[in-house]
């Protein structure tokens, strides 16, 4: 199988006139993985050990938002927005039946497109996330602009504070994660412009104010995981509120970990995400 940091850049284009870069790796698989990436992030942002790890036994195409990337169009306003068009990408790919991995505000998306389209869902997998209105969404701007001017005082990646506890071995974990996720050498994806990350910020202030998704009624199987110290969706009581709004759902927490647990501990996530899907 080629890895992840090989496998090449696709696009589509919708029946709406909408162009999607896309990435598309793993084995043939009945009902296919679809990855929502999060605020700001494009193709090369997901972990090359989580996507070749899943992609060992299932496929696995991830998108790129409009606006972001090699995507067309301008970013969506709202979460709603952004789940409306990654419903058009799905449908555009001729897919009637989907698995879902969302990571941060790719899980707000993930529970947007599950509330619009539930029976396109066969199971969900929320990570680094939380429900609608949930504590502290509304926060992620501040959170976001901290973190970004002491990146840029320190020469730091700024996911480096936002993905990651401040301890010794969070800082190995958040440099060791770096390292992958540069190690793709050619066809990398154009990072989001200046614009688009405001819009997408402004989309989940709105989304953080907004009540909560009523998932009651649903018995979609749902992984919700994250680290027990997320600083930008905090895991105390997001996760777990998360994990409560499902009727069927299992929950996962991750020590010393933060937003971007589930990527500090690959190994046992994807062990984690390959059984629960199969």
């Amino acid at each position: 199988m080629t890895p992840y940091i090989n496998v090449p850049t696709k696009t589509i284009v919708t029946p709406e006139n909408k162009t999607f870069a896309y990435r598309e790796i793993g084995v043939p698989s009945a009902v296919p993985v679809i990855g929502l990436i999060h605020l700001s992030g494009n193709l090369d942002n997901w972990d090359p050990s989580v996507i070749d790890g899943i992609a060992q036994e299932h496929r696995l195409i991830l998108p790129d938002y409009q606006g972001v990337g090699g995507s067309g169009g301008k970013a969506a306003k709202s979460i709603q927005g952004m789940a409306q068009e990654i419903r058009e990408f799905i449908h555009a790919l001729g897919l009637e039946k989907i698995d879902l991995f969302g990571f941060s505000m790719g899980g707000f998306v993930a529970q947007e497109v599950i509330n619009q389209e539930p029976a396109l869902i066969r199971r969900a997998i929320l990570t680094g996330t939380g429900p609608r209105g949930g504590q502290g969404i509304r926060d992620v701007t501040r959170i976001s602009d901290q973190s970004l001017a002491k990146a840029l005082v320190t020469f730091t990646d700024i996911k480096a504070y936002l993905f990651f506890t401040r301890t010794p071995n969070g800082k190995r974990q958040a440099a060791q994660f770096l390292k992958r996720i540069k190690s793709r050498q050619t066809d990398r994806d154009r990072s989001i412009g200046w614009p688009a990350y405001r819009t997408q910020l402004k989309a989940i202030n709105q989304w953080g104010s907004e009540k909560p998704i009523d998932f009651s009624k649903l018995d979609i199987p749902v992984l919700v995981a994250n680290g027990d110290h997320d600083i930008m969706v905090p895991t105390k009581p997001n996760s777990y509120a998360l994990d409560e709004a499902f009727t069927n759902s299992q929950l996962i927490i991750y020590p010393d970990a933060g937003h971007a647990g589930v990527f500090q501990f690959a190994d046992d996530f994807v062990k984690q995400v390959n059984k629960f899907l199969s």
